[in-house]
């Protein structure tokens, strides 16, 4: 959720930082802008609604912005409606939209993130002679910190840590003061915000990839932390303004990996990606055909200590959370409870000994699951955390932490990362399974070889695209779907129906397959898809069952499965058939097919797959 770019060196701004905005268009966003400082302290501001070529052409590709330090921003709205008035950057004096010089503001800056008490702020700022000519709380954050800093004639360091004292909330602030031209300040809680070096040159933002053509060199700022950047140089400060060191992370990709490749979208390049993504993630903890865990400090005596496991987590990754649930329970016998994220932050948690909480993150940063590894840790309860993003906050606050190896992922609906975090959750239930004594060793081996072979499954399953195409093209105009399976299989069915939704703006829900007739039947209409994930033979004649009276009553049925059976071939209007695999392991090739029908319906509808509508790759608010 919005983007914050910053550089200041020898070239000139504006050019980095129109491209470093278009590396995060992904996030999701309403308006852009961006502000440039020249070695006098002019202040150039340009602001455009919509996307970021709007902004490249108001800003003539930045030529009409000289300066060789500036700041950046895509917004998405929380405070204030999306307009120009409310997008950032943000000025400690008055807007006006027809003047683009601000020289005689003191500070100029952008903002991620929610400031709670706002109205309280404003209130006072108020008194004090200021006035506001934007709805954001963004506004107010600038405009404490100029208050500090004229009203003690302090420098901008003392300012930023006086405002991060009185300021409830979370954010990731990027600033520049009229003084100090060449520098930029920054400052941060709970909202992700990186520094990177080059030779003479300084990068700051809010994901790594606005910064990747660049330099891999960098580094993360801590909760209730500052820094100054100069050309060359990042200095970092703590809330009593002592200068402290953070130490350098080389990042391991590159802006290769951020590219499209030839594919027409970045989830279709996305989704081509998961075997060598579960692969690499698989080969992570695989040592010697024995699964690993040491390296992140979860010995077998950690596993087999752990007496119950509760997974916390936010849509798709809490999708892989219940899919574990089924998996780990039958196999390592231990109780397993799954916890969305923003329901288990203001839950009472009750004392549990030997417990082990496993928070759930593509980003590291999601506001709701970093909360919840907070909580759990001022419980006492050890900790792990699964992410995709190296030297991100739950990465850092965890007691453990694993990492999926799947790259970045920039399409906002997930993909290879669900399939990653999918394989570390099969491998840890395995190898819990066996430390604890569950599954004998020929049964571990069959299970570790059967992983080994789900990276090759996938990839045949990615030859075989066409019928699906066809079946999207067929049911692109249907008006509501419906996902139906039992066990894992309806674990599984809630990452099918979230992918449908949220990039073809289909209405879509997954049930249970035994909860219809409590309800939910009286949708289904004539030539309605009911989409069924029949992966579990012991569950299969249930499932069937129910999708029977679906089409009794006129339902189009719909079959993923890697079950050969008369019941299916007898009952279904459109079967997709998976490679077989131990049913434990089925959800990780099931899901496969369903992203790919999400993909081709909304590719059909013509509409933005990579960036679908009021949605942002990583929720980082509340």
């Amino acid at each position: 959720m919005c983007g914050i770019v910053g550089y200041t060196g020898g070239r000139q701004a504006a050019d980095i930082l129109l491209e470093g905005l278009g590396r995060l268009e992904y996030r999701g966003y309403d308006s852009a802008g961006m502000a440039v400082v020249d070695e006098k302290g002019a202040v150039k501001l340009v602001k455009a609604m919509g996307k970021i070529h709007n902004l490249i052409e108001r800003t003539e590709h930045g030529k009409n912005l000289s300066g060789h330090c500036g700041i950046g921003h895509t917004r998405w709205a929380t405070h204030g409606e999306p307009n120009e008035m409310n997008a950032h950057p943000h000025i400690s004096g008055d807007f006006h939209e027809e003047i683009s010089d601000y020289s005689t503001s003191d500070v100029i800056g952008v903002h991620n993130g929610i400031i709670e008490n706002y109205e309280e702020l404003r209130d006072k700022l108020l008194r004090h002679g200021y006035e506001f000519y934007s709805d954001t709380d963004t506004e107010v954050a600038i405009k404490t910190v100029d208050y500090y800093y004229r009203k003690y004639k302090i420098g901008p360091i003392d300012a930023i840590n006086r405002m991060m004292v009185r300021v409830r909330g979370s954010y990731a602030l990027a600033l520049m003061f009229r003084d100090y031209p060449g520098e930029i300040y920054a400052a941060r809680k709970d909202s992700p915000l990186i520094i990177g070096i080059s030779g003479e040159e300084s990068f700051l933002a809010s994901d790594v990839t606005a910064m990747l053509n660049y330099t891999r060199t960098v580094y993360y700022i801590g909760n209730l932390q500052a820094a100054r950047l100069k050309p060359g140089e990042a200095h970092f400060y703590d809330l009593n303004g002592d200068e402290i060191l953070i130490p350098q992370t080389e990042v391991t990709w590159d802006a290769a990996d951020v590219g499209k490749n030839g594919y027409q979208h970045f989830m279709m390049k996305e989704i081509h990606e998961q075997p060598q993504a579960v692969r690499n993630t698989m080969d992570s903890v695989i040592k010697k055909d024995e699964i690993d865990f040491s390296g992140a400090g979860i010995t077998d005596d950690v596993l087999r200590q752990t007496e119950s496991v509760c997974m916390v987590a936010c849509g798709s990754a809490w999708h892989v959370g219940m899919t574990a649930q089924y998996v780990m329970e039958d196999l390592a016998q231990i109780p397993v409870r799954v916890e969305l994220a923003s329901e288990y932050r203001y839950r009472r948690i009750l004392p549990t000994e030997n417990a082990l909480v496993i928070v759930i993150s593509q980003s590291g940063e999601t506001a709701d699951s970093l909360e919840g590894l907070r909580i759990a840790k001022e419980n006492g309860i050890r900790t792990l955390g699964i992410v995709n993003v190296e030297g991100s906050t739950i990465a850092r606050e965890a007691d453990h932490v694993l990492y999926t190896k799947a790259g970045p992922e920039i399409a906002v609906a997930t993909t290879k990362a669900f399939s990653s975090q999918l394989m570390l959750i099969y491998l840890l239930a395995v190898r819990l399974a066996y430390v604890k004594g569950r599954i004998g060793q020929d049964l571990y081996y069959s299970c570790i070889r059967e992983l080994k072979s789900l990276p090759d499954k996938i990839e045949r399953l990615l030859m075989g695209q066409e019928r699906i195409q066809w079946f999207a093209s067929k049911y692109a105009n249907a008006k509501d779907a419906f996902f139906i399976g039992r066990g894992a299989d309806y674990a599984i069915s809630l990452e099918g129906s979230l992918k449908l939704k949220e990039i073809t703006y289909i209405h879509s829900e997954a049930y249970a397959a035994g909860e219809l007739k409590h309800g939910t039947i009286s949708l289904i209409e004539k030539r309605t898809p009911v989409i069924g994930v029949l992966t579990q033979k012991k569950l299969l004649e249930k499932t069937v069952s129910n999708m029977k009276e679906c089409k009794a009553r006129g339902a189009y049925l719909i079959a993923v499965t890697d079950l050969e059976n008369e019941l299916i071939d007898g009952s279904m209007d459109f079967v997709i058939r998976i490679p077989e695999t131990d049913e434990h392991f089925s959800g990780i090739l099931a899901v496969v097919p369903l992203q790919l029908l999400g993909y081709y319906i909304s590719v059909s509808k013509g509409l933005d797959v990579d960036k679908p509508r009021n949605l942002a790759k990583s929720v980082t608010v509340e």
